[in-house]
């Protein structure tokens, strides 16, 4: 089972989580343009149905809501819109500050309905026990130890708390076969000519093949102490969202 992400070039954890800061930072200008044309505006709604799947939490005024890896923010936006007026401001973090600055952009019409920081999955600045609800969209996958992040959402979420990861998988069938060729060749050839860099359009297709399958992962969350762990798939399986809630 696959403990974390592995760009190429990275030895170990450390130079992994050093390796995804500095690429995510340096695509961070380009970045919802790659997105929304790769994907065909199908994320938004993919965040859209995330969001609402929450929306028990997210329209409780005192609920506390991190957005973790939040990116160009997003997901963050998603989430706002189910959010009464005057209610606390939901956290959004990530490590890489390109990104972040990005989205504290969108976030500057609403600056009191989000705090933008900058922190890491994996040691998050929060108390225990004081989150209702964590959602992550498309950025679980690259953090250098699943588990680890796991442990640590575990950690800051309430008894009774949920956990929503939004990410890539692989379909199966002929489906898979077809989005096989498109992720693996066409996406990082269309990724190298918007960004001018190669990189980080390979990685993308090998940290999804690398990130553990819907069954392993759901397995995962519950080791770790989550109950309720399940997968829902999105668009035939090309994402979907994983839901647990802390014991």
């Amino acid at each position: 089972m696959a403990t974390g992400a592995k760009p190429q070039g990275a030895t170990d954890e450390a130079s992994a989580a050093a390796a995804v800061q500095q690429m995510f930072n340096s695509i961070a200008p380009r970045y919802d343009l790659l997105n929304h044309i790769l994907s065909a505006n199908i994320d938004r709604l993919w965040w859209s149905r995330t969001a609402r799947r929450f929306k028990s939490t997210l329209i409780q005024p005192d609920a506390q809501i991190l957005d973790i890896c939040c990116g160009t923010g997003d997901m963050t936006l998603a989430l706002l819109k189910h959010r009464p007026r005057d209610a606390r401001p939901v956290l959004a973090a990530d490590f890489a500050r390109g990104m972040l600055a990005r989205g504290a952009e969108k976030f500057s019409h609403q600056a009191k309905a989000v705090l933008a920081i900058e922190a890491d999955a994996l040691h998050l600045p929060v108390p225990d026990a004081s989150l209702d609800l964590i959602v992550t969209a498309f950025g679980f996958r690259n953090l250098s130890n699943y588990e680890s992040g796991l442990r640590e959402f575990y950690r800051v979420l309430k008894p009774g708390g949920q956990l929503g990861i939004l990410d890539f998988s692989e379909p199966g069938g002929a489906i898979g076969k077809l989005y096989a060729i498109y992720f693996r060749r066409i996406l990082p050839a269309i990724g190298r000519m918007i960004c001018g860099k190669d990189g980080p359009y390979n990685y993308l297709p090998a940290s999804v093949g690398n990130f553990p399958p819907p069954t392993e992962m759901v397995d995962l969350m519950k080791s770790v102490g989550f109950g309720e762990a399940t997968w829902t798939p999105y668009t035939f399986g090309i994402a979907g969202l994983y839901v647990g809630k802390r014991n």
